[in-house]
C-alpha cells in the first residue's frame, strides 16, 4: 500500500482539492477529518466537524479515540486499498494519522500550493475567516445523518473552477458550520502541559519527585524535558532505564491524547536517587554485621 499526503494550513481548501488530487494520482481512497472516503461515499469514521470543541475535533481528526480508529482500520483491512490520500495541516499530522491507523508512513507529499492556485486559496481563507465554513468532500446526501441541521449548502463547485476538474471526478461538496464554531475558541497554556506532565509522572511507581519540567518549542519540533528523582526502595527488581522508558511512554501517549498537543521528543532524566531512611538503617546495620561478624 502507498500512502500519499496533501498538506496545507487550515482553511486553504484542501478538502475541496482532495478528490481532484486523488484522481490525478490514481487514488481511490481519502482520509480527511476523521472520515474514510471513496468517491461519494463515507465508508467509515466520524467527522471531526461534529465534535463539540476544537479540542475534540483535533483528537477525532487524528484518530486518537481507539474505537474510532479501530472502525476505520477494520474497513481499510477489508478493502485493502493500493493507495490512500491523507489530508492534514502538516506533514507531522499526516504521519500521526497514518501511525494511528496502522498505515505506512506517507512517502508522497503534496502541498495545497502545488495543487491549487493563489486566488482559490485566498478565497478559501476569506470564507473560513468570515463565515467559519468548512468543506467536506462528500455530497449532502452522504452526510445528512451526521449533520442534522448543520448543512449549509451542497455545492457543485466551491470556488467555480470547473475547467480544472478532470472528467469523472465527483465534484459535489458539502459546506458545513462545525458544532464547535458557535462556542468560541480556547487556549491551552504551556503551564497546563507541564502541570499535566508532573501529575502523570508522580503517579508512576518508582518516581519519588519531579524536579523540573521544561517544554521547548523549536522551529519545527516540540520537546518535553523532565528531571526526576528515583525512589530506589520501590523499584526493587526493576532497572532504572526501564522505569524511565515507561515514564516516556506514559507522557507521550497521555499528553497527546488529553490535549491533542504533538510531542516530537520526550526526554526523561534521572537526576537524583532517593533511599528510604529505614532502608538506609537496614543496610547500615547489615554492613556493620558483615564487618564485625564476631560481635553478634
Amino acid at each position: 500500500m502507498e500512502t500519499y499526503a496533501l498538506v496545507g494550513h487550515s482553511g486553504t481548501g484542501k478538502s475541496h482539492q482532495a478528490p481532484i488530487t486523488a484522481r490525478q494520482y490514481g487514488i481511490d481512497y481519502i482520509i480527511d477529518d476523521g472520515l474514510l472516503i471513496k468517491g461519494n461515499l463515507n465508508l467509515a469514521g466520524r467527522s471531526a466537524k461534529r465534535e463539540n470543541t476544537r479540542f475534540g475535533a483535533i483528537k477525532r481528526a487524528l484518530f486518537k479515540d481507539p474505537e474510532h480508529a479501530e472502525q476505520v482500520k477494520e474497513k481499510i483491512s477489508e478493502i485493502k486499498p493500493e493507495k490512500v490520500l491523507i489530508i492534514g495541516t502538516s506533514r507531522r499530522m499526516t504521519e500521526v494519522i497514518a501511525d494511528n491507523l496502522d498505515l505506512p508512513a506517507p512517502t508522497h507529499f503534496y502541498t495545497i500550493e502545488e495543487v491549487s492556485n493563489p486566488e482559490a486559496i485566498k478565497t478559501a481563507l476569506t470564507i473560513r475567516a468570515k463565515e467559519n465554513r468548512h468543506v467536506i468532500p462528500l455530497p449532502t446526501f452522504a452526510i445528512k445523518k451526521e449533520f442534522p441541521g448543520y448543512i449549509m449548502d451542497p455545492l457543485r463547485s466551491f470556488f467555480s473552477f470547473q475547467t480544472t476538474q478532470p472528467e469523472g471526478v465527483p465534484v459535489e461538496r458539502s459546506v458545513v458550520r462545525p458544532v464547535f464554531s458557535t462556542l468560541g475558541s480556547f487556549y491551552i497554556a504551556e503551564n497546563v502541559i507541564t502541570d499535566l506532565a508532573n501529575h502523570l509522572v508522580r503517579e508512576v511507581p518508582g518516581i519519588h519527585k519531579v524536579l523540573q519540567t521544561n517544554l521547548k518549542n523549536g522551529k519545527t519540533k516540540v520537546f518535553l524535558d523532565i528531571d526526576v528523582a528515583i525512589d530506589l526502595s520501590s523499584i526493587r527488581g526493576m532497572r532504572i532505564d526501564a522505569l524511565l522508558r515507561e515514564v516516556q511512554h506514559i507522557l507521550k501517549e497521555q499528553i497527546e491524547y488529553q490535549t491533542g498537543f504533538y510531542l516530537d521528543e520526550v526526554n526523561v532524566y534521572a537526576r537524583k536517587l532517593y533511599v528510604d531512611k529505614d532502608l538506609k538503617k537496614d543496610k547500615e546495620a547489615l554492613r556493620q554485621k558483615i564487618a564485625s561478624p564476631g560481635k553478634n
